[in-house]
């Protein structure tokens, strides 16, 4: 495997770095090149991508090329840029992510938007929201900076993707209105430390493991090989955490609270239909359409009148 020449250093500046990887990652097949290159470049040398812009010229040191070339190394095997420097960019807020949980993607970012419009049209003074199968945090992390008056709640069953979310509830300083508990779902148990929740809640939103089984084979060797299988599929049609969802929701929303869910491409018709056919208490309220490719990403469900 081609990899950066390790003679004659000196000719290795960042301008010339930038170019040999992007040609590099390109030939391998990995999307957005140029920009992995710089993620990788602007985290080896601990500076802003935007930096490297008026450092071209520079040669870096001896430990920031080697750590460099280890890291273009294992992009090249598809392993995800974000795992590879321990961050991804969500809603323009920085979050830790490891192995533990799915990186963030800019299509969730349409749950959150939904959540927080909602909660303003509504006017809710303090409203109180929980965020299923967690993950980093970066749903309601994300949410809980847009609004300041309300408190959250966020449960997952991996103790180390809450560790995840923990970090990230404190780099964002929002640790002191946001409960993390250790479940499965909406089945909280005893095992959590802080206890289950003992209000009930304005918004439920959940970015659930949607991919049923027999599509992961298909999937980018980035995700299928490297993120947490069980934040990606049920194992099964993909439809069984909303299955849960529509049946635990109602004993935990408030009368005027609403479900939010995110959706894979091309299944929200199977969505609401399952979520309706499980519990006819939820009631289809609105569907949220991606602005990039049109489909249906955000379903909102709401407690029957």
């Amino acid at each position: 495997m081609a990899q950066i020449p390790q003679t004659d250093e000196s000719r290795w500046t960042i301008g010339r770095l930038l170019s040999w990887t992007s040609d590099y990652l390109k030939q391998c097949e990995i999307e957005d090149a140029r920009l992995s290159a710089e993620v990788l470049l602007a985290a080896a040398m601990q500076c802003r991508r935007i930096d490297l812009y008026t450092r071209f010229d520079e040669v870096p040191g001896d430990g920031v090329l080697k750590q460099y070339r280890d890291w273009v190394r294992r992009a090249a095997q598809h392993e995800p840029i974000a795992y590879l420097v321990g961050e991804k960019e969500f809603f323009s807020l920085p979050f830790h992510v490891s192995r533990d949980v799915l990186i963030p993607r800019p299509e969730t970012e349409a749950l959150v938007e939904a959540v927080a419009d909602y909660c303003q049209q509504a006017k809710f003074e303090r409203p109180r929201i929980l965020d299923v199968g967690t993950g980093s945090g970066c749903i309601i992390i994300a949410i809980l900076k847009g609004l300041p008056a309300a408190t959250g709640v966020a449960s997952d069953i991996s103790a180390a993707a809450l560790e995840i979310a923990r970090k990230n509830a404190h780099r964002h300083q929002v640790v002191g209105r946001l409960q993390l508990i250790e479940a499965d779902g909406l089945s909280f148990g005893a095992k959590d430390g802080g206890g289950p929740p003992s209000a009930k809640f304005d918004v439920i939103v959940s970015n659930p493991p949607y991919i049923p089984a027999a599509e992961v084979a298909s999937l980018k060797p980035e995700v299928r090989e490297f993120e947490p299988p069980i934040a990606l599929t049920d194992g099964s049609d993909g439809l069984s955490f909303y299955r849960h969802l529509a049946t635990d929701a109602p004993d935990v929303l408030t009368p005027n609270g609403h479900l939010f869910v995110e959706v894979a491409d091309g299944r929200a018709a199977a969505v609401i239909e399952t979520v309706s056919s499980t519990c006819p208490k939820l009631v289809h309220r609105k569907s949220i359409r991606d602005r990039v490719t049109g489909l249906e990403r955000v379903i909102v469900f709401g407690l029957k009148e």
